[in-house]
């Protein structure tokens, strides 16, 4: 199987809040693991996690290609094609 097209341009932008998720962190809630962003770094909670920010985020706006953001994972997943790399 072919690697779709937006894994193969997926970037690799600087984390915004390398810290932890954006949105849990502003309000205060919590995690199970951790998500990137690769069109503009967005840090979001994964699905296990009670807000499945990572998802949310690709829903608002658009961006297809996220990244594992936990040490020593490094796999890429594409919401459009449902394909991870």
């Amino acid at each position: 199987m072919a690697i779709c097209e937006h894994l193969l341009e997926a970037d690799d932008p600087a984390p915004r809040t390398p810290q932890g998720c954006e949105e849990c962190m502003a309000m205060g809630a919590r995690w199970v693991h951790l998500r990137r962003c690769l069109d503009c770094g967005h840090i979001g909670c994964c699905d296990s996690s009670p807000n499945k920010h990572a998802t949310a985020h690709y829903r608002a706006e658009g961006h297809p290609v996220m990244q594992s953001f936990e040490p020593g994972e490094d796999w890429k997943w594409c919401f459009v094609h449902n394909a991870m790399a």
